[in-house]
């Protein structure tokens, strides 16, 4: 396809998914399951992005995201809960320590920072490790931060075990869209850059990148960085969105979710990661539902389909993508036009075998 044709396609594509998003949001849509799963889609996206930077873009095995976003939940909350709700929310403490809030923008911004900030400090150590132990080790940092915020001692300021409530949501679908189109353009960018090559030239060959003069160390924290910072403004935007915030819920159990999206998308790929944010939170949260439902047809039951059987058909269709697309929807290549053409010319690649074995010239 040529380059006019190509923008022009993108530009169509987008309109169009902005037309159906505004639809959504001005209509009965805007409270429905459809609605539920662009949001939360969206903000998982981010996520998966961040956390593609670090696994995927850097090679370094990280499972601290929940830990992160967490930090980004709480940062938001503590920040712009309104002074006089303070009383009801800290009810037990008195009102809390923070006596003042501020406007939401900067408070996602803030919530960002903060997450960078701890990164900044555990990546001192925990950086030196390589493969498994720096999973370990983060995963690890991820489950202290949720048992330090829960900690009697600080609840003045984070409520303890309590819930945090009454902080400020949005009122239109398009700002979780609107704030992940953004970060996840800068983290292309970044990718794209001179920064983004040295990441690359790290996952690749460590040794080989150190010979070429990339200082090992600085790239890797300014990954892990700039990652956990993303993974900060998505907490803060997954407050938003449930309109609470506790820190049970930022279990291991959201990192693997976070961990499977990059997997299934395909690690090194951003559009592969957004895609993939879809279509788990779909399954999840909508599509899949009815099998955790008791079916009758007729007097018949219809066997299997009980609570919890969902969550089995869903490991086996992950089970099957591993299998048979090992590097995810799209391995290491992101969506392009020539891609989709070319799918359409050959969509089960029979040309390109054929060619392959020289029987078409």
């Amino acid at each position: 396809m040529k380059k006019n044709t190509k923008i022009l396609a993108s530009l169509i594509l987008a309109a169009v998914f902005l037309g159906l998003l505004i639809f959504i949001d001005n209509s009965s849509l805007k409270n429905s399951m459809l609605s539920t799963c662009l949001q939360k889609g969206a903000i998982y996206a981010l996520v998966a992005v961040s956390m593609n930077l670090l696994n995927g873009f850097t090679g370094l095995f990280s499972l601290g995201q929940a830990g992160f976003m967490l930090i980004g939940a709480y940062t938001y909350g503590i920040l712009t809960i309104p002074v006089t709700s303070r009383g009801s929310v800290y009810q037990y403490f008195d009102g809390g320590l923070v006596q003042f809030s501020i406007p939401v923008i900067p408070a996602i911004i803030l919530a960002g920072i903060m997450a960078a900030c701890f990164a900044a400090l555990i990546g001192l150590p925990v950086l030196k490790l390589k493969s498994d132990y720096l999973a370990i080790a983060t995963l690890g940092f991820a489950e202290i931060i949720r048992a330090l915020i829960q900690w009697k001692q600080i609840a003045p300021l984070t409520n303890g075990s309590n819930m945090l409530r009454a902080f400020p949501t949005y009122d239109t679908i398009l700002f979780p869209f609107i704030i992940s189109a953004i970060c996840i353009a800068i983290i292309v960018l970044l990718i794209r850059s001179s920064y983004g090559r040295a990441f690359k030239a790290i996952r690749e060959d460590e040794i080989a990148a150190e010979a070429m003069g990339v200082n090992l160390f600085k790239h890797k924290m300014m990954s892990f960085v700039i990652s956990s910072f993303f993974a900060g403004i998505g907490g803060a935007l997954l407050a938003m969105f449930q309109a609470s915030v506790q820190a049970k819920a930022f279990t291991s159990a959201m990192t693997y979710e976070i961990l499977l999206i990059v997997v299934i998308g395909g690690i090194g790929s951003i559009t592969g990661s957004i895609i993939a944010s879809f279509l788990f939170v779909g399954c999840m949260e909508w599509w899949l539902r009815f099998l955790d439902e008791v079916h009758y047809i007729g007097d018949f039951k219809v066997p299997f389909l009980r609570t919890g059987f969902r969550m089995v058909v869903f490991s086996i269709v992950i089970m099957i993508i591993v299998l048979f697309w090992r590097k995810g929807i799209m391995g290491n290549k992101e969506f392009s036009w020539d891609a989709i053409a070319k799918f359409f010319k050959d969509p089960f690649g029979l040309v390109s075998k054929k060619k392959k074995k020289g029987e078409v010239k």
